[in-house]
């Protein structure tokens, strides 16, 4: 099985993490490093990995706290201290539940090297079977539209998918203002040899209206327990286009929070700058101001079906 270097864009190497700086994408690969959790914290913040990159980040900081605290009798009060950092970093990617399953099998004694790398096995081989669920949701010739980036997911389905004797074509949003459709989700398509025509985030109606798209597959970075999902802003108006069009709605969903509903999810307002220049490079008049909120709400009654990843140890 060949894997986009999104899918497991982190390393722990020696006393350092390696992070795929997915800022620099498509036009450079570079990782970059962070020695402890206050370096991964911001390369969270600054979001040079995102999504699962960010889950597995969470898991290898620990990690890495464990390997420069070896000789640390009392080793929970230094681990609370890095989950109170890390859950501070995101709001809407909530990694409280995470990092409280960590706490957990520290207050419990359970060995926690062992713990965390059988967990983060774990999540590997449910990324799989969770692509594999969605490659049978295909048929052969379907045209999928995807929005955002799923972290190596979408070229994993498709090569399910192939192997099954379904070809498959994307198209994939160019995902404004961060562009990680056109970066991120278009490279790594191409470069595993699909066919993906980028759009702008405003064509999508045009597109279905057209009759180009057969589905639509997204992720999700927050999954409430009555089935709402938080995922990148622009989700929730092209769910509302599928539902108009009579098109398929399929998210890939992280395992629910505590939150009951998704208007109880608290949306991350990123900063404007991000929205009104790129790379250094101003985008809009001068003085203009901006609203950025990093991701919107899809009511679970637009959705056709979540494709959950299950991971037993939570």
């Amino acid at each position: 099985m060949n894997f986009s270097p999104l899918f497991w864009p982190i390393e722990l190497k020696g006393n350092k993490i390696s992070i795929l700086d997915e800022t620099l994408l498509p036009h450079e690969i570079r990782y970059i490093e962070a020695h402890d959790y206050k370096e991964a914290c911001i390369a969270i913040k600054d979001m040079k990995t995102r999504a699962v990159g960010q889950v597995i980040l969470v898991f290898y900081t620990f990690l890495l706290t464990l390997q420069q605290n070896k000789d640390t009798r009392d080793i929970l009060p230094v681990l609370t201290t890095i989950a109170e950092a890390l859950n501070a970093t995101r709001p809407t990617l909530s990694f409280k539940s995470l990092t409280d399953m960590v706490l957990g099998w520290a207050q419990k004694g359970i060995p926690l090297e062992k713990a965390i790398t059988g967990f983060l096995e774990a999540l590997k081989q449910s990324r799989i079977a969770q692509a594999q669920e969605a490659a049978q949701l295909l048929a052969d010739g379907d045209t999928i539209l995807t929005h955002c980036n799923i972290s190596g997911q979408m070229p994993l389905i498709a090569d399910l998918a192939k192997e099954q004797n379904k070809h498959v074509k994307f198209f994939a949003t160019e995902t404004r203002p961060y562009l990680q459709g056109s970066r991120l989700t278009a490279w790594e398509l191409q470069a595993a040899g699909f066919d993906v025509t980028i759009i702008s985030d405003n064509m999508v109606a045009q597109v279905m209206h057209e009759g180009k798209v057969t589905k639509v597959l997204v992720g999700a970075d927050h999954l409430a327990q009555n089935g709402d999902i938080a995922n990148k802003v622009g989700t929730f108006q092209i769910a509302i286009l599928a539902k108009h069009f009579n098109i398929p709605f399929y998210v890939l969903c992280p395992p629910a929070s505590g939150t009951p509903a998704g208007k109880d999810i608290k949306i991350e307002i990123r900063p404007d700058t991000e929205l009104l220049e790129y790379q250094g490079i101003k985008l809009a008049a001068k003085n203009a101001k901006g609203y950025y909120p990093g991701f919107d709400v899809t009511p679970h009654e637009l959705i056709t079906k979540h494709i959950y990843i299950k991971l037993k140890d939570r």
